[in-house]
């Protein structure tokens, strides 16, 4: 059987890419496709194992490196674009494009859907609202394009995997279809388990404003006498920065193996984002710590009040202020929070077997 994986594009190793990974040493034999591949030798090393993605035309464009994202609205054009016409099964590993690949009726596709696309649908309006005209007018032109376009790509689609129960129900609303969910994989070996804690919080990701990290940093400079670590690079690093008062230090971009170390000696790991999913969450659990993070989206599911974390309900600094005392007026035991962290390292086996079954009644 002759396998195709596409993948949106591939810049850097992140959430997704953990699970292209899995699914690309799943199947070993397949070809990879890729809007534009930019990862470094190191990180292709970890996502490909070593394999070089077949790109689009996107990836020739000038300043296509460091500026792609400025063409997103060729992106429908640069995935339709590849021949996938000799394969058999493809897999396509979507939160935006991928999802949209062309095929033939002898062919099965499967998309492990991260997402439907977020700024053309449920955040359309906080992602134009900030964007000055007559940009603004070009940008809600290009995905008002691209909301028909991925709407009239859904028969390519047989069948859809969600990585959580939230987005199953967002695929259900935007595309009226069914989804069967899959939870991620979770490298609990890599973040092992340590019992002895220390005084102070930690909270990680990328910079930027969706991840809620400077409303964290924000609740912290209420609260002087906790201390807080902040994990991760991105656009609002130096305005994070800024703001943080002495008990707050932001160390910017880490290796992950001191990511691990903080995340290991951590009283709790604190998340405000609305995820599809959080992988960074569990990776914290996998090593003891409980999380205190909002009740809404991935983390609405694997947070469980007083078992492994605590929930806020709003995205406020009073919130997490009120979701911090609560966290501190409970005790929490190391091995039972990494225990509810455990039910995410099946993801190859219930993958594979979802692929095969798929395989058996339709190929």
């Amino acid at each position: 059987m002759k396998i195709a994986i596409v993948h949106d594009w591939l810049v850097t190793d992140a959430g997704a890419e953990k699970v292209l990974k899995a699914i690309v040493e799943l199947y070993p034999q397949a070809d990879i496709f890729s809007i534009v591949d930019f990862l470094s030798d190191e990180d292709r090393d970890t996502v490909l194992n070593g394999k070089k993605a077949k790109t689009s035309f996107i990836q020739k464009l000038p300043f296509a490196q460091k500026h792609f994202r400025n063409y997103l609205p060729l992106f429908p054009k640069a995935i339709e674009s590849f021949d996938l016409s000799s394969y058999d099964l493809i897999i396509s590993s979507s939160w935006a494009f991928a999802k949209g690949i062309t095929t033939t009726s002898h062919q099965l596709h499967i998309c492990y859907c991260y997402t439907p696309i977020r700024y053309a649908w449920d955040l359309y309006e906080e992602y134009t609202s900030s964007i000055a005209q007559p940009k603004k007018l070009l940008v809600q032109t290009s995905l008002k394009y691209i909301r028909k376009w991925d709407i009239k790509t859904l028969p390519s689609v047989n069948y859809f995997i969600a990585d959580s129960e939230f987005v199953q129900k967002r695929i259900e609303k935007t595309y009226d279809k069914e989804a069967s969910v899959i939870y991620p994989p979770v490298d609990v070996e890599q973040f092992m388990l340590e019992e002895e804690k220390e005084e102070f919080y930690i909270t990680a990701s990328r910079l930027v404003p969706y991840k809620k990290t400077k409303l964290i940093v924000e609740a912290f400079n209420e609260m002087p006498e906790k201390r807080l670590v902040v994990i991760g690079a991105g656009e609002e690093y130096e305005s994070i920065n800024s703001i943080a008062k002495s008990n707050i230090e932001v160390l910017g971009y880490q290796e992950t193996k001191v990511l691990i170390s903080h995340m290991q000696r951590a009283k709790a790991f604190v998340y405000a984002a609305v995820e599809d999913f959080g992988i960074v969450p569990i990776e914290a659990m996998a090593c003891g710590t409980p999380v205190i993070a909002l009740n809404e989206g991935g983390t609405a599911e694997t947070v469980v009040d007083g078992l492994n974390g605590v929930h806020f309900q709003e995205q406020t600094t009073h919130s997490i202020c009120q979701a911090v005392e609560k966290f501190e007026s409970l005790d929490f035991t190391p091995k039972d929070v990494r225990e509810t962290a455990l039910k995410y390292t099946y993801f190859k086996e219930n993958f594979k077997k979802f692929v095969e079954d798929k395989c058996k009644n339709n190929l």
